[in-house]
């Protein structure tokens, strides 16, 4: 369970773990719209047009949209994409079907900004030192490369001992901002009155025309990438810090950094190097403010890492997504985790951007693209929740949401101009995320097809009238097949993926092919199922059901941001005197494993998905690796191998026999040829 804090002490933690992306927007995007693809012409009247569009952008899109809005669709207290997917999958409907694969696209799209945001930060922080000192330009690349490597590289040992300092850097950050602005502005204050003027906005907008306004508003978009960020981070931190981080501390100061960026071109100050946000900053305090800079870059860079973390393992719990490795670094906090696939490749992905582009300028042409998309996807759930969630009438939600999503579509088509200059590398990545969760669901869907049909007349009824004729007859029952069921005098607990509520439930698929492969029946037997629910954190329960004979059945439950622990709801179960008494120390754990058959007569398309299929589940982890039950000799781990047969006639689970019958079966015995073969009796 969290611990409580002070709303104060949340409101901090906030501006390291929330607003690092849209804190260090300052150090690129102001230049990006003049010195970048926004191509507008530096002249003291469009400077004073675009800090007022700024402005505005701020306040309708993160102020209103997300700050007053989004935050209010909670899901159990968590928010982020897969939230708004949780809350969906609640109502039925096409057009639910049709947003819920929409919002597994955005979650894709989300990992894409993950490969830039941390290159994009620290390479503009980094960018500094040609200004503090020319000939140190040819050091900015691989400096960079360096610090996204320790950025990645920590990730490993957990953050929550440096995650302390993370707010008051970031408190000192927003405060340098704010003095760098103010600076200016004092000099040129009418930029303040210009700044909040809508008219001022609306004049920019008039004069350019469509390719401009394309060009302009995808250099503008970069103020308010980091938005999403307000939402996922819902769950660690509440609405109310996350609300008064906003209002209090990182608005006033972007609006000011902003405005003295502004203020500072309408005064004719010298850009040096292109770069205006370090322009501002008087020379005896530039080595500080690059260092401040970079140690910014460097927590938006991790706390984004730890966005896509809690992201890909949502994902899982919500079983839209291959079973990754996950790592808990901090058993005392809730959420310190670390998912090395997700970490590597976005390390790999970074470095080669960082190495590719060059520079911040080059880099921000690739930015917004996939954000875009994400905040128009957000805009569109959002209408849904509005009307099914929150029960408002459709021309209110349109009202509100429709505004939104006129804005996030004119930022889309604005960042499609970025498209082919760099914009395609988050959404091919978003693109490939999205196909695996797409192949994931499909793959899933088939498998519990042919389960269902596995087991559609075997109930757990069934299998307890057979357990007792066993019993009556002495432990050895003999059916007409001469085959033999025996009992043994021992304790088994099944792994089940589906819980069982009486004995009307259909019996696992594992236990049948138990059954048919080994021949034999546990005299205890423990049928477990772990179910992460659609809620982030549950203070964990299990229920037990005595179905009678010596079988029990266990249901635990644990929240879709917990640990989920195999061995120690059988330990508390133990312990608690719930199971079998001391024939549980002895007992084995049944669990399996799927092996996919695909013929060749199968479609090519369905063929070529079921493949893939097939290769993402040897590269899931385990369902009881995942539990918590590791298979080393501490627990005694039984695996039984499901065949799953996938032909055009359709899928199916076959307990193959080995194949005595051939070729030879046609010859007459007494001409075969003699083979060697030497048999000893001992």
């Amino acid at each position: 369970m969290q611990t409580k804090t002070s709303t104060g002490a949340l409101t901090l933690a906030a501006l390291g773990i929330v607003y690092g992306d849209l804190g260090t927007s300052p150090l690129y995007a102001f230049n990006e719209v003049f010195f970048g693809s926004g191509r507008v012409a530096v002249t003291p009247e469009l400077a004073l047009r675009v800090a007022s569009l700024i402005f505005w952008m701020l306040l309708l899109v993160v102020g209103i949209k997300y700050i007053v809005f989004v935050l209010r669709a909670d899901h159990k207290g968590e928010g982020g994409i897969f939230a708004l997917f949780a809350i969906l999958q609640q109502f039925k409907g096409r057009r639910i079907g049709v947003l819920s694969f929409l919002l597994m696209f955005a979650g894709g799209l989300l990992f894409g900004d993950g490969l830039i945001t941390p290159a994009i930060s620290v390479l503009s922080a980094v960018e500094g030192l040609k200004i503090f000192e020319p000939r140190l330009e040819a050091w900015v690349v691989p400096l960079t490369l360096f610090i996204l490597a320790v950025i990645f590289f920590l990730q490993k040992n957990g953050t929550r001992s440096i995650g302390k300092i993370y707010g008051p850097i970031m408190l000192a950050w927003f405060v340098a901002l704010a003095w760098l602005g103010l600076r200016q502005i004092v000099h040129a204050p009418e930029v303040l009155l210009a700044m909040i003027n809508p008219l001022s906005a609306w004049a920019l907008v008039r004069s350019l025309d469509l390719i401009h306004l394309l060009f302009l508003f995808g250099a503008v978009f970069l103020v308010l990438t980091g938005s999403e960020a307000l939402y996922a981070d819902l769950g660690h931190l509440g609405k109310k810090p996350i609300r008064l981080g906003w209002f209090v501390i990182v608005f006033p100061a972007l609006l000011l950094n902003y405005a003295g960026q502004a203020a500072y071109l309408v005064r004719g100050g010298a850009v040096l190097y292109g770069n205006i946000f370090y322009s501002l900053v008087p020379e005896q305090w530039l080595p500080a403010m690059i260092m401040l800079a970079t140690m910014a870059a460097f927590i938006a860079s991790v706390a984004l890492l730890f966005g896509a973390y809690s992201l890909a393992a949502q994902a899982i719990a919500l079983k839209i997504l291959p079973r990754l490795r996950i790592v808990h670094t901090d058993r005392e906090t809730e959420g310190q985790i670390y998912l090395p696939v997700i970490n590597w490749t976005l390390f790999v992905g970074s470095t080669l951007l960082v190495i590719g582009f060059g520079s911040a300028t080059r880099l921000a042409a690739a930015y917004g693209f996939a954000v875009s998309g994400v905040m128009l996807i957000t805009s569109m759930a959002m209408f849904f929740i509005a009307t099914h969630h929150w029960s408002w009438k459709h021309w209110s939600a349109a009202s509100v949401f429709g505004i939104f999503i006129l804005i996030d579509v004119w930022f889309l088509i604005a960042n499609s101009v970025k498209f082919t200059e760099g914009g395609f590398i988050p959404f091919l990545l978003g693109l490939a995320v999205f196909f695996v969760i797409a192949t994931w669901r499909f793959g899933r869907q088939m498998f519990r097809t042919a389960y269902d049909a596995y087991v559609a007349d075997k109930s757990i009824a069934w299998f307890l009238a057979m357990k007792k004729r066993l019993e009556e007859r002495g432990g050895i029952l003999r059916d007409e097949r001469a085959r033999y069921m025996v009992e043994t005098d021992r304790a088994a607990v099944f792994l089940v993926s589906r819980p069982i509520v009486n004995k009307e439930s259909r019996i696992p698929v594992k236990l049948r092919v138990h059954l048919k492969r080994r021949g034999t029946i546990p005299k205890n037997i423990l049928f477990l199922n772990i179910e992460q629910e659609k809620v982030p954190y549950l203070k964990r329960h299990a229920k037990i059901i005595d179905l009678g004979d010596s079988v029990y059945a266990v249901h635990a439950v644990f929240g879709f941001m917990e640990d989920p622990d195999a061995a120690e709801v059988l330990r508390d179960l133990y312990h608690r005197h719930h199971i079998f008494g001391e024939k549980f120390r002895r007992c084995t754990i049944e669990v399996s494993e799927d092996e996919f058959f695909i013929d060749q007569d199968v479609p090519r398309l369905r063929r070529f998905v079921s493949i893939f299929f097939r290769l993402l589940s040897r590269w899931s982890v385990p369902a009881y690796r995942y539990f918590g039950l590791s298979g080393d000799a501490s627990v005694g781990l039984s695996k039984t191998v499901v065949p799953v047969h996938l032909s055009a006639q359709g899928i199916r689970i076959e307990i193959p026999e080995f194949p005595l019958k051939g070729k030879r079966d046609a010859l007459d015995p007494d001409t075969l040829e003699p083979t060697n073969i030497a048999f000893t009796k001992v």
